[in-house]
């Protein structure tokens, strides 16, 4: 697990004051890979690399060059099918110098060039650089789990990036249109960022970029469902058989391997089979001061039951507030999701005893996780309702009062699902946007950003279209984020087992009938986990990281929270009464706005960090002296 930068340049070589500016912009992504850093340089191109050593730890360095120097590589990642892939290339007549998967994916793509990515099993952003042809390539795993930004110059020179501070510390500005849409998803849909000019590339998508010409993007993986009928035992066995494959080879390190452990049952089914793989693994657990808004309860009874150890922590609200300037710094962008917090100071504590983690992030989207999936049964009645008497229960739904029982079910059963549904969780809807910001674009409503995900799945069940929906965009933009902002903020390698494509080739062929069954979320997944994790967990209602905003935003953080407002430099872009008397409404308990309250609240933390200046960045990025004393004991075990 790593972190690089690139930049191609056009016209001109690399002077020292590039190179000087491009080695501080390596060095902002320290915390990505503490143990070693790389440099190349030519004519046209420099890459920088920082290393977390994972797999081959004496071997592994990068750039990594290959083919008599011809082509130059920097990758951050793990390819977990790469000792079969070496075998297969050996076959071939390939020789290899060293134990790496870095090495792999260099004699994979001398054997078959950008088809070369379609093969790779893992989690992973590349860069290989032609030097004879003078030719950029580039790739991102199918999901997302790695980032990749770039930025283009006017005069044409490209800009790559492991993380968006790299590109943007000297020349920050807002994108207004990311930061509307911001507001509904609660994170800037990729390929948007908040900052004008700077880019992702999205999962599933590789690039050529050649000297001269624009850039160009090309899917080479799409996540669909084609649900097959067949038995139910036999399904049961597939998700058996391919999460301990999946487990299996994600576990293959060179350094110790924990894993993060809540109540629920994507964590518990993940360290139910990797204790069979290894006996002492570790977990990790973390919860709230406040009774009710923590899961270490239920982890500790899962470990107990594993015979597994288990470490938690608990957190109170100033500790939450406290450490939010770093992690938004961490971040690279506002997301308004309170649980990146909890995430953070969890993978704090498991980096002080492994180097690797297992987490059960993506089952929800791949599985039917999530409770709101089950809407289109409950709201069965609509669907034969004439459109007329649809329209006017829609029209008087929206005169009734906040509150009044059964307006909300009366609006989603009146509103066609692509209207309402953008992912698992929308804030401001385009009305409360227009109060909001000073620009407001109307032609560029939320449902632009899903229209043409709409499109691609409109042959599919409604709760499909929702899972099809969150994977293109909420898993990404949000659960994916933060779960590789928050470790490597901590130089801890996250893996994600449920996020295998392997894994993925069998829940694409589930029909809804058996994920949203039996009165729950997940009962195929839950049926194949029976017997394999502890009976107490198989039936309890999701919780995640639940974090007490709603009370803290009306106690704890009220002062914080007005005072942020006031001082934040944000008045060319926000209304700020509106977000006073969201506030205020909040503490009077005329409703609950706190995600709504803190959506805005982290954007303008956000613009305070990366516009304003407010905070410096050598402070952000400083260590914690306990934090840098468990590292460096850990670099001597």
């Amino acid at each position: 697990m790593c972190g690089f930068i690139g930049v191609l340049r056009m016209g001109h070589s690399a002077n020292q004051d590039d190179v000087r500016s491009f080695e501080e912009s390596n060095e902002l992504i320290k915390h990505r890979g503490p143990d070693e850093e790389g440099y190349y340089h030519d004519d046209y191109i420099s890459l920088g690399f920082r290393r977390l050593s994972i797999i081959d730890i004496d071997s592994g360095n990068q750039p990594f060059h290959f083919e008599d120097d011809r082509f130059w590589m920097v990758f951050n990642g793990e390819i977990y099918n790469y000792v079969e892939l070496r075998e297969q290339l050996m076959e071939k007549g390939y020789q290899f110098q060293t134990e790496s998967d870095t090495e792999v994916i260099a004699v994979l793509f001398q054997d078959l060039g950008v088809d070369a990515f379609e093969e790779l099993r893992g989690m992973f952003s590349i860069l290989i650089w032609d030097k004879q042809e003078k030719d950029l390539y580039g790739a991102r795993d199918p999901f997302g789990i790695k980032p990749l930004y770039y930025s283009e110059s006017e005069e044409g020179s490209i800009r790559f990036a492991s993380e968006k501070k790299s590109l943007s510390h000297m020349n920050e500005k807002v994108s207004t249109l990311a930061l509307q849409h911001y507001l509904s998803y609660q994170f800037a849909p990729e390929p948007l960022t908040l900052t004008k000019g700077v880019h992702k590339v999205e999962p599933g998508h590789y690039f050529v970029k050649k000297l001269n010409e624009p850039l160009q993007m090309e899917r080479y993986f799409h996540a669909t469902f084609n649900p097959v009928l067949t038995n139910e035992d036999r399904q049961v066995k597939q998700i058996q058989d391919v999460m301990y494959d999946s487990v299996g080879i994600h576990m293959r390190s060179d350094v110790p391997v924990g894993s993060f452990l809540s109540g629920g049952i994507d964590s518990s089914l993940i360290v139910s089979i990797a204790k069979e793989f290894n006996p002492n693994i570790k977990t990790f657990s973390v919860g709230f001061e406040r009774e009710g808004y923590s899961e270490v309860d239920v982890a500790k009874e899962t470990a107990d039951a594993l015979n597994v150890e288990n470490y938690e922590y608990l957190i109170s609200a100033q500790e939450y507030v406290d450490k939010l300037p770093k992690v938004m710094w961490h971040m690279d962008d506002p997301l308004a999701d309170p649980s990146c917090v909890p995430l953070y100071f969890v993978s704090r504590e498991a980096r002080k005893q492994v180097t690797v983690v297992l987490s059960g992030e993506g089952a929800d989207e791949l599985f039917g996780g999530y409770n709101i999936y089950r809407e289109p049964e409950s709201l069965k009645a609509f669907t034969s309702m004439p459109n007329l008497l649809k329209k006017a229960l829609n029209q008087a739904s929206r005169v009734l009062p906040e509150g009044v029982r059964g307006k909300s079910l009366i609006e989603r059963g009146t509103t066609p699902l692509r209207d309402r549904y953008i992912g698992n969780a929308k804030m401001f809807e385009e009305a409360e946007k227009e109060r909001l910001l000073i620009q407001y674009a109307k032609e560029y409503p939320y449902q632009s950003i899903t229209k043409p995900l709409y499109e691609t799945a409109n042959e599919y069940h409604p709760t499909h279209q929702m899972q099809y929906i969150d994977i293109h965009t909420w898993l990404r933009g949000d659960i994916l984020l933060k779960a590789d902002k928050m470790t490597m903020a901590n130089s801890l390698e996250l893996r994600v087992p449920f996020l295998d494509k392997k894994v993925f080739e069998v829940a694409r062929e589930l029909s809804v009938d058996s994920t949203i069954a039996d009165g729950t979320t997940k009962s195929i997944l839950r049926k194949a986990a029976r017997g394999i994790v502890p009976d107490h967990v198989l039936d309890r209602k999701k919780l995640g990281f639940p974090v007490p905003m709603r009370h803290w935003l009306r106690n704890e953080l009220y002062d914080w929270a007005k005072q942020l407002i006031q001082i934040s430099d944000t008045d060319h872009l926000l209304r700020k009464s509106v977000v006073y008397d969201l506030l205020e409404a909040h503490v009077q308990q005329k409703g609950d706005y706190s995600r709504k309250i803190w959506t805005v609240l982290m954007f303008m933390l956000w613009h305070q960090i990366f516009i304003e200046g407010v905070y410096s960045f050598d402070e952000l990025q400083k260590e914690d002296e306990t934090e840098s004393k468990v590292r460096q004991q850990m670099s001597m075990v």
